[in-house]
Order: C-alpha cells, then structure tokens, then sequence
C-alpha cells in the first residue's frame, strides 16, 4: 500500500485505525475501496451488537441510533457507482483527454440541383 492510498484510507476511516490491521486488509481485498466498506461494515455491526441507548434517570442518556446511520451514509457513499476514485483505482481519464463530450460542428448548406 502507498502513501496516497493510506492517506485516503485513514482520511475516510479516521486517524484512529490501526495501520497494520488496514495494511493486512489491504493485502487480503487488493482494494482501498474494500478496505474501507469492510472496515466500516465491521464498526457498523459492533455497534448494532450493542444496545441502541443507555438511560440512567437523572443522570445521563447515551444513544449511538445516529452513529449508526451515518455508517451507513458513508458505506452508501463508498458503494455508490459515482463515487470518487480511490488513490489505486483507475480513472476514466487514463490518457489525460478531459473531453466533456461536447463538439462545435459547423453546419454548411449544400448546393441546389
């Protein structure tokens, strides 16, 4: 794994995670982009594993129900079709063209018979 694709995985998974555990990840999926949604899909079951909300009257209220979506927006975003490129998946733009598609054609009138 190199720099830009650590970088990109801990950008996305926070500064926290280990770098071993992401480096084995790596070498086991071949992808950054797996790598993250496993990592990801892991926290989101480990939170699901536990209780939703913890109450302790008058004291204090703990719930973990919007860490849990936001996991999901964020494994939704990573699985999405027009999400952006990680560090070592090609690009579209392999031959550095940023053509849009768009062409200027000049219509010309033929001659009557």
């Amino acid at each position: 794994m190199d720099v830009a694709t650590r970088s990109w995985l801990l950008a996305q998974l926070g500064t926290n995670t280990n770098l071993s555990d992401l480096e084995a990840r790596y070498t086991r999926l071949g992808k950054a982009r797996a790598v993250a949604i496993e990592v990801l899909t892991q926290r989101k079951a480990d939170l699901i594993a536990q209780p939703a909300s913890v109450n302790v009257s008058s004291v204090v209220g703990v719930t973990y129900t919007e860490n849990i979506k936001a996991l999901e927006r964020q494994i939704a975003l990573l699985e999405a079709a027009d999400a952006p490129p990680a560090p070592d998946e090609p690009t579209d733009d392999t031959a550095g063209d940023t053509d849009s598609g768009w062409s200027i054609v000049q219509l010309v009138e033929r001659p009557r018979r």
